[in-house]
């Protein structure tokens, strides 16, 4: 008010604004233009502004001196020190061991919530899929239950991620985080650190059908500024994917699975955001195929078909979506003739392919041939589903002999 009353002084010119559209009406006590479309955000002009101006003067009472008795900040939480943590003890698992990554999210939260007591998770009333219900089994005061309400769940996780003082994780259904894009958007822009966790992930999920198939969830979070995005494909490296995100500094998110799938990492496995994982590699290899999660699997069952045909294939884990490791990519694409296969349990639009396209895409004589869900699935079987959309092992083994 000081400033504005200095800059009146010096200028002879009266700040006017005209209050937003979704008020019930627009620009209240403003004569000639009170609840009159087409005056949002517009300037009002000479005349206009002077019979707003004398009708707001004739409504103030006290022509004197203002006086504003601000509190006092009050520094009454905590200190924290440091907000690093670290899983309790390393994953132990045996190679070839089923386990759905959903539920190793989990049991990566109780091991991080044992080395700190800032660690604070929400889900959205989903938490006996999400298996966010192991950290609320250990840790009961530091669960929140934000039920059906995805705006809130982040919306309350980002508040509890202010100034620091937790480390914040937001579960559920990774299409039902589509309801809150506007709160993660902005939370984006405020700068905020959580870390969203999305199960039930494309049209792997089987029976539950369409309206729970998330095949857009890549696109969303990729489209979040300094966001990181995990795809773990196994227990370890979901374990260390949970373990990376809850010490970044930003919004990260990371999908998991409904089906089980095998161990195929060892428990001393190192991952680093931005490090893809060569699963599968020979000199003799002619094509590189990319997967990840669900479709990693199909990739490495189409990798054992195709040996036995004395085809040999490259396949490569990328781990995380954003970023990609590049480096990698290109090695393995000048390794196997400039030929590469993604392949996505996720619409073509925002996710695997187009992140493997868009980093390759100054690199000369590299082909790129992507395998996507491309239709609205039904309800079905996981494996039956994945035929169907064209991104089984048995559509890889086609790409790959269209390639070579």
């Amino acid at each position: 008010m000081t400033y504005f009353a200095e800059v009146h002084k010096e200028y002879s010119f009266h700040f006017l604004c005209c209050p937003s559209p979704e008020n019930t009406c627009p620009r209240r006590g403003f004569p000639n233009i009170e609840d009159k479309e087409n005056w949002h955000g517009k300037p009002l002009g000479p005349k206009e502004a002077d019979i707003s101006r004398k009708a707001i003067e004739a409504q103030i009472h006290n022509h004197g001196h203002i006086h504003f008795d601000l509190p006092k900040i009050i520094h009454d939480a905590p200190k924290i020190e440091s907000l690093k943590v670290h899983l309790s003890e390393p994953p132990k698992y045996k190679l070839g061991d089923k386990i759905a990554t959903r539920k190793t999210y989990g049991e990566a939260l109780v091991k991080l919530g044992k080395t700190t007591s800032h660690l604070v998770a929400l889900d959205g009333d989903t938490k006996n899929s999400t298996f966010a219900i192991t950290y609320k089994n250990a840790f009961p005061e530091r669960f929140v239950e934000c039920f059906i309400a995805e705006q809130n769940l982040v919306g309350v996780g980002i508040g509890l991620g202010c100034r620091d003082h937790n480390v914040v994780f937001c579960s559920a259904f990774a299409a039902f985080f589509t309801r809150a894009f506007d709160q993660i958007r902005m939370g984006a822009i405020s700068q905020t650190k959580v870390n969203f966790v999305g199960s039930h992930a494309g049209c792997s999920i089987g029976e539950d059908g369409p309206s729970q198939m998330a095949l857009e969830d890549f696109a969303m979070f990729h489209s979040i500024h300094g966001s990181v995005c995990f795809y773990p494909s196994d227990a370890v490296s979901t374990e260390r994917a949970i373990e990376l995100a809850a010490n970044y500094e930003g919004i990260t998110f990371t999908r998991t699975s409904r089906p089980e799938t095998p161990v195929i990492y060892p428990n001393e496995e190192v991952f680093e955001i931005g490090k893809a994982k060569v699963v599968k590699s020979s000199e003799q290899d002619q094509v590189t195929v990319v997967g990840a999660g669900i479709t990693l699997y199909e990739a490495l069952a189409a990798y054992d078909k195709l040996k036995v045909e004395g085809i040999m294939i490259r396949v490569v884990d990328p781990f995380t979506l954003k970023p990609i490791h590049k480096d990698t990519l290109v090695e393995c694409a000048r390794a196997t003739g400039g030929k590469i296969v993604t392949v996505e349990d996720h619409y073509p639009e925002g996710g695997l392919g187009e992140a493997v396209a868009g980093a390759l895409s100054e690199e000369l004589n590299i082909r790129v041939h992507r395998l996507a869900v491309t239709g609205i699935p039904r309800s079905g079987l996981c494996h039956e589903l994945l035929e169907l959309y064209g991104i089984s092992s048995a559509h890889i083994i086609k790409a790959v002999k269209s390639m070579i």
